[in-house]
């Protein structure tokens, strides 16, 4: 049996990841039983306080018991905490130590959503790879640059660290997690019971790229500026240096720095977010989105519209705009 901590933080906490968390574990318990099955895991609400008031006393949670009370755990949960980052941090310090304790213990641990940013600041995600919500990218990006975020997964695994992405992308981390520990079989009666999509492990079709602009560069946002006024033009790298009179290896430099993305990729990101807004709501059709975004070659457009949205271009307007001329 695993032993299962879900924290409870002081603050604004997500309830759905931590009542949402328990009773999907809870219930596995229940479907092993059905199956004649011991249960598979033993959950714990883990807290620093005896009552956790949230939602400004709109709620208040009662822990099963306090991290001096667990002196060894397998899993531990840390759900996501909304409002200041810092504030938070500072507020739920008296947790860093005992999980970085527990992590050395040989205990997993798995960040839901924006709980990413908690997570690192106990060093434990230095050098290793995590998810947190799309929305939120660049400034984990900012704030923990040691950290190697994967914006595009719903969820990551490394060293016994699992992070989810942004927001009920939590409900695929606990199914992964439920096979990983109690088996296939189990994870997709689980999925089953609760309607959750297994095996999907992309965030990418939900990214809403709106560029990266949260930088003191100038010359980097008039880029920007230029590159999102006349996305529909063939834009060269040459181009954008000279108008901007720096020189090329400077602007690549000063670019990727400030946004994550080389020039080439922010072109491409932007393009794709004009064509993603025309597939969503347009009856245009894809060859047609294509030529209105700058795309000459149907396979490049579609190659690269696939690397950003994890969707083909017909795939995706079949998703989200349900009255799409059909071509």
């Amino acid at each position: 049996m695993k032993n299962i901590s879900i924290i409870v933080p002081l603050g604004h906490t997500s309830l759905p990841n931590i009542d949402g968390t328990h009773q999907i574990f809870s219930e596995s318990n229940k479907l092993c039983a059905a199956m004649g099955r011991p249960p598979a895991f033993n959950i714990k609400l883990v807290g620093i306080s005896k009552e956790i008031s949230q939602r400004e006393g709109l709620y208040t949670i009662v822990p099963d018991c306090l991290i001096g009370d667990v002196k060894k755990t397998d899993l531990i949960i840390v759900p996501a905490m909304h409002g200041d980052i810092a504030k938070g941090i500072e507020m739920n310090k008296d947790f860093i130590p005992w999980i970085i304790e527990q992590y050395k213990l040989g205990a997993e641990i798995a960040s839901f959503c924006i709980a990413a940013f908690f997570l690192a600041s106990t060093g434990l995600l230095k050098g290793k790879k995590c998810a947190t919500h799309w929305i939120a990218a660049n400034d984990f990006r900012a704030m923990f640059p040691d950290v190697e975020l994967i914006d595009d997964k719903i969820m990551t695994e490394e060293d016994g660290i699992y992070s989810s992405g942004g927001a009920y992308s939590f409900l695929n981390l606990i199914v992964y997690i439920i096979e990983k520990y109690a088996g296939r079989d189990l994870a997709i009666m689980v999925s089953k019971t609760f309607m959750i999509d297994i095996d999907r492990y992309s965030q990418s079709p939900f990214i809403i790229f709106s560029g990266q602009k949260t930088h003191d560069d100038e010359s980097i946002r008039k880029a920007q500026e230029i590159i999102e006024a006349k996305f529909q033009d063939k834009i060269t790298v040459d181009e954008l240096a000279a108008q901007l009179c720096l020189g090329r290896r400077n602007l690549e430099r000063r670019f990727k720095k400030a946004t994550s993305n080389t020039i080439v990729e922010y072109i491409q990101r932007v393009k794709i977010e004009a064509a993603k807004k025309s597939l969503e709501s347009g009856r245009k059709t894809i060859s047609e989105v294509m030529y209105d975004v700058g795309y000459s070659d149907t396979k490049a457009f579609r190659t690269v519209f696939k690397k950003v949205t994890g969707l083909s271009p017909l795939d995706y307007r079949n998703k989200y705009n349900r009255e799409a001329v059909v071509v």
